[in-house]
């Protein structure tokens, strides 16, 4: 949802005035009509469908360009077959089960394959316990819940307190985890950052553990580096302290990145349930699963795992139908879509891409560092992407490489760590399937445009001389502190969750 404020436009629009800005006017929609269209309320008339098209198409110009987005994990290209797919079920609302069964049985099949594919305890001829969301932020909502109501239903069968839940989380959380906790009333414990080191710590985390944590929350790939958080070690130390305080503590991970890279680059890594603790897992389809936005997962261990109390059960569109989503009506391409790429692609498959998007991430790392103008802050086994801050920060930050990117048609994001490495800032690049090593090479020379563009500048300070008060020269961390500072206190109010 946007908040937006709109003007208080006249509702006809044929009116020429000083509020011509609250129309919208197009130079080709004038082939099939002349009057301008009000913004900020429904014309009174109709027009031409050409016109209308013509309209939005050209506002949407002005949009960036989704394959040079390097911001966004969300899918940005998929084959025409799948597109055909999805616009033959554009129509279909998923939630009329009963209407669209062949739909309802291919969520099904996508949520048994993704069960599979993180070692779920399920036989063969059993059916996994998960649903489609729309993306992660809901199905971490799903798994947030289940926690929370478990963990009440314990604390009353115990006679004990149950009014002040928390999560313990590491704080470079995706924001979609500080809303699950404002708007379900839980307490959000963070373990804060250090330089050098911006994920979750296990030992840090366990130790914050208490009787009304509902859960420990381990990332998948940060949103921030693409890191993997140490999983098996939150799982090891919980387990010990679980066995000393009797409590069960269980794990959550959000595998929101993670989670189509983890199981086809590194396998060998125990992050999901192969390990006892882990309950749930969220995964975005439409990240790493390649699909288009709108599609996540969540799965559970097993039925246990998820209280029957939060399962609706409705029966006024045919038959007998349980729902345990946020939201009721949904679209059913997303789903029909992710099946495609399962199908499609394979195991081996997604196996190819993943080992491509690395192989471009370990390329376009290469070239930055040979710029000498970067340090590395992304790690070698993580997601598909490349963070980096800049060795000196004296002349121009990060913010106004991604600034003058923009130039070119890049989007590259430029942040702050959170707490208590806000003294770092970074650009960060997301490698997905559609971006090409051709891309990379024009990429980096953009960067060396921006860069020779931003050192042949002027400096804007001078060094005063014959002052009676000794001047010390400031160091380079005491100015990036500077500017950081300056910056996160003007993102602050413009602050959005990245995806």
């Amino acid at each position: 949802m946007v908040l937006t404020t709109a003007s208080k436009g006249r509702g006809d629009s044929g009116e020429d005035d000083e509020n011509a800005d609250h129309y919208l006017n197009s130079t080709f929609a004038s082939r099939y009509v002349r009057e301008a269209v009000p913004k900020w309320r429904m014309p009174k008339k109709t027009i031409p469908k050409d016109a209308a098209f013509q309209f939005i198409n050209d506002e949407l110009m002005l949009d960036g360009t989704p394959r040079l987005n390097l911001a966004s994990f969300v899918t940005t290209w998929m084959e025409p077959e799948c597109d055909k797919l999805i616009m033959a079920s554009i129509n279909k609302n998923y939630v009329d089960m009963d209407e669209y069964p062949v739909t309802t049985e291919i969520q099904n099949r996508c949520v048994n394959m993704i069960a599979h594919l993180f070692n779920a305890p399920t036989g063969d001829t059993e059916a996994a316990i998960g649903v489609g969301t729309v993306g992660s932020s809901e199905a971490i909502m799903l798994a947030g819940l289940a926690f929370k109501r478990k963990w009440q239903q314990k604390r009353k069968a115990e006679g004990k307190p149950f009014d002040k839940p928390n999560i313990v989380t590491g704080a470079n959380v995706q924001v979609c985890w500080e809303k699950f906790a404002r708007y379900f009333e839980v307490e959000l414990k963070e373990v804060k950052l250090k330089e050098g080191y911006y994920v979750m710590d296990p030992e840090k985390a366990v130790e914050m553990v208490d009787e009304n944590t509902i859960c420990v929350a381990a990332i998948l790939g940060s949103t921030l580096t693409g890191e993997f958080e140490d999983v098996k070690k939150v799982n090891e130390l919980l387990t010990l302290k679980n066995k000393e305080t009797g409590w069960d503590t269980p794990i959550h991970v959000d595998a929101a990145s993670g989670g189509f890279v983890a199981p086809f680059l590194y396998p060998e890594i125990e992050w999901d349930f192969r390990l006892p603790l882990v309950k749930s897992i969220n995964v975005s389809g439409h990240k790493y699963g390649l699909v288009y936005a709108g599609i996540g997962w969540v799965v559970w261990r097993d039925k246990e795992d998820l209280p029957e109390d939060l399962i609706f059960h409705i029966n006024y569109l045919g038959s007998d139908q349980p729902t345990f989503t946020l939201n009721f009506s949904k679209g059913s391409s997303q789903i029909i879509a992710q099946y495609y790429q399962f199908i499609r692609l394979g195991f081996e498959g997604y196996k190819n891409i993943m080992e491509n998007c690395m192989a471009t991430a370990k390329i376009l790392q290469n070239r930055l560092e040979k710029t000498g103008h970067f340090d590395i802050v992304s790690k070698d086994i993580g997601v598909p992407v490349v963070a980096f801050s800049l060795k000196d920060s004296s002349k121009y930050t990060v913010f106004n490489i991604a600034d003058s990117l923009r130039r070119f048609g890049w989007i590259v994001p430029a942040y702050t760590m959170p707490a208590d490495a806000e003294h770092i800032a970074v650009l960060r690049v997301v490698i997905r399937e559609d971006f090409s090593r051709s891309l990379v090479e024009r990429l980096i020379s953009d960067i060396l445009k921006v860069l020779k563009d931003l050192d042949d500048l002027p400096t804007t300070s001078a060094t005063p001389i014959n002052t009676d008060t000794a001047i010390k020269k400031k160091t380079d961390r005491q100015i990036e502190e500077e500017v950081t500072g300056h910056w996160k206190r003007f993102v602050k109010e413009r602050k959005t969750g990245a995806c």
